[in-house]
């Protein structure tokens, strides 16, 4: 295990970090897209309140991912940045168009009518990103990127992103961080109504992660992409394969029960092993067919002050972190403000 490999298993955790954090964030947005009914307003609501204190610090663990690539794996984010320059373009004007709504929307104390078109542009941004995320995912995993270079524009740029399987990766990606997003928010909303209308909106997100993953798996099969390839011979694929269906139903059946902490336990274990079952069929490429971990890495100097850096920032990262998340997400804090609102929304004596 060498110094490169133990830094391409940070990026990879800081990934994984970021789609349990930030990807339900996004996934949120999709539920404000679809809000409806009597209690769409409240939905929002919770929505809003429940992303508001923490959507920023959540893009800490993409910032992440970019610098650790950028410093420790050069060739790799050159590739990337290039071959994928289209859809990467899109992605940040989402990320940007997303939190630039969310902020004019939520933080407007005169709540003009304007916000309800702020709303659009965030719920919007925050349904296509993910897409685009996923093709990414899906143009990388799919070895399109490994074509030659001195091709015509489209064969360059556009049709190794441009396919059947990256849009399912697409579609898949979406679906997760819906399903996040939906089973967080059981937990945050204390309300019986939007518990339920959250619970149905997680199942129905369950049901689709296990269908794009299923195209996803026919079409890769179909296309025998190496990948694919790993994650079903590999003999380490049957027991990863048990255990992540086994998370699945666990999540699913703590839906159903209505036991949400469970559910949530379950939904972000269920999700970080869809992550490293890729990362591990993938292995030891960055790139399949181009850049390996240790072709791809930097000098060693640069590995080793890296490795100082992330050892000296987690000592400041993690602590803040924690008690963002120990302010605006403890069981007290949720506790004081049930009593609040319901003090609030108690009707005056006659």
């Amino acid at each position: 295990m060498t110094l490169a490999y133990v830094l391409a298993g940070v990026t990879m955790l800081a990934l994984n970090a970021y789609v349990l954090l930030g990807g339900a964030d996004f996934g949120a947005g999709v539920w404000d897209l679809f809000a409806r009914g009597p209690r769409a307003a409240r939905q929002r609501a919770a929505i809003e309140e429940g992303i508001g204190p923490i959507w920023e610090a959540n893009h800490v663990w993409v910032i992440l991912v970019v610098v650790l690539l950028f410093t420790c794996f050069p060739p790799v984010y050159a590739h990337l940045s290039v071959a994928l320059h289209i859809p990467i373009s899109l992605l940040l004007v989402g990320i940007v168009l997303r939190g630039s709504a969310f902020t004019f929307r939520a933080y407007d104390s005169t709540k003009s009518p304007v916000q309800k078109y702020w709303g659009r542009i965030f719920s919007i941004s925050s349904t296509i990103t993910p897409v685009l995320l996923g093709v990414c995912v899906g143009a990388l995993v799919s070895g399109a990127l490994a074509l030659p270079e001195g091709g015509d524009f489209l064969a360059t740029y556009v049709r190794p992103w441009l396919t059947p399987f990256a849009f399912a990766i697409g579609g898949l990606t979406l679906s997760v961080f819906a399903f996040l997003a939906a089973v967080y928010l059981c937990v945050e909303v204390h309300e019986h109504e939007l518990q339920e209308d959250f619970r149905r909106m997680a199942i129905a997100a369950a049901i689709a992660v296990g269908a794009f993953a299923g195209i996803a798996l026919v079409l890769g099969s179909r296309d025998r992409l190496p990948v694919m390839g790993s994650l079903l011979t590999q003999p380490w694929a049957l027991p990863f394969q048990l255990i992540t269906g086994v998370l699945a139903v666990a999540a699913i059946g703590a839906l159903l029960t209505r036991r949400y902490r469970l559910a949530r336990a379950a939904a972000a274990a269920q999700v970080s092993a869809l992550m490293w079952g890729w990362a591990l069929a993938q292995a030891p490429y960055l790139i399949p067919g181009v850049h390996t971990i240790e072709s791809a890495a930097a000098p060693a100097i640069t590995l080793r002050l890296v490795s100082y850096g992330l050892v000296g920032g987690a000592c400041v990262l993690v602590p803040s972190l924690w008690y963002l998340f120990r302010v605006f997400k403890s069981d007290s804090m949720s506790a004081f403000e049930r009593v609040d609102t319901a003090e609030y929304r108690r009707p005056p004596e006659p």
